[in-house]
């Protein structure tokens, strides 16, 4: 059976992903680091700008110098 992809994600399923606490991902999304969007009461993140926000964090050795 294939699994599902959610187009938005919640915050805990964010937080496994990136393999944080939940603790560190709701910070990261009140900071605004991680672009998120707020539905009624639920904060949801959009796993194509999720993807996007990846990309722009990639690490490299010359970001360390």
């Amino acid at each position: 059976m294939e699994e599902q992809r959610h187009e938005y994600l919640k915050v805990p399923e964010v937080a496994e992903i990136l393999r944080v606490a939940r603790s560190r991902a709701y910070e990261m999304v009140a900071d605004g680091e991680i672009p998120a969007v707020k539905i009624g009461r639920s904060v949801r993140v959009s796993r194509k700008e999720l993807d996007r926000w990846l990309e722009g964090h990639r690490y490299t050795e010359a970001a360390r110098e």
